[in-house]
């Protein structure tokens, strides 16, 4: 069984522009991304960008990229096509790297294709342990809640995704991390749905799979890698992999 993974990339973030060109240790964020993805050896590995200059830069930095449209309603559009571009046919899994994670564990990417291979699941996503109580009530975290307690061998269902808490227990409430695997018909059922009301308010796609019946599974990351959103995180990771 064959694993693809794509990249996600646009330069249009509103919170951080142009955030996949940002330099850590004189490389770009997203083709940290893309030495991370490849270092994992699972499969082929593509940036898919809306911005001719990503696909530059990733190619100069000795990566793979193509070209997509502009503005795809999600980034799981934006994998689809790329995936029909690239004309593939004989992958069984898409796996969604997200273009942010430049310090995404690579240990966890070859462990959620492992489980993916090993199981019957149509989706399945990383989420690692929370260690500080203040992500539970930051809406910039995204949390996930499985029917069953996440340990290194299980791979339990997700019951829900939510950034609020709320008066919401702790019991089974994970840091969700960016990552997806996608069965390759589950990925064409998902993206022919509708964005729901819940997905929009929220703004996880994700709940738009639970919503239509869809299966994510979970399993669990040794740790939270620091996504950047914000200045704040980026400064603070370029301080991390200065010293690494």
């Amino acid at each position: 069984m064959k694993t693809l993974i794509i990249i996600p990339s646009r330069l249009s973030a509103t919170r951080l522009p142009g955030k996949p060109l940002l330099k850590l240790n004189g490389r770009s964020i997203i083709s940290h991304v893309f030495k991370r993805a490849e270092s994992a050896e699972i499969g082929e590995v593509v940036v898919a960008a809306e911005d001719q200059e990503i696909v530059n830069d990733v190619k100069k930095n000795g990566g793979n990229a193509i070209l997509t449209s502009k503005n795809p309603k999600t980034g799981t559009d934006r994998i689809y096509e790329a995936y029909n571009l690239l004309n593939k046919k004989d992958v069984n899994f898409i796996m969604n790297v997200q273009g942010d994670e430049p310090d995404i564990d690579i240990a966890d990417i070859q462990n959620l294709n492992i489980k993916m291979k090993s199981s019957q699941s149509q989706i399945g996503t990383l989420a690692a342990q929370i260690h500080n109580n203040k992500m539970y009530n930051n809406e910039s975290v995204v949390k996930v809640e499985t029917k069953e307690p996440l340990n290194e061998n299980s791979f339990p269902l997700a019951e829900n995704f939510m950034r609020n808490m709320k008066d919401q227990k702790k019991n089974n409430i994970y840091h969700h991390i960016g990552i997806y695997c996608y069965e390759i018909q589950t990925l064409k059922q998902f993206i022919s749905f509708k964005q729901s009301k819940n997905e929009l308010a929220n703004k996880l796609e994700q709940l738009r799979a639970l919503e239509n019946n869809i299966n994510i599974n979970v399993a669990l990351a040794n740790r939270s890698p620091i996504g950047v959103d914000t200045e704040e995180d980026y400064l603070a990771l370029k301080k991390i992999i200065k010293y690494k």
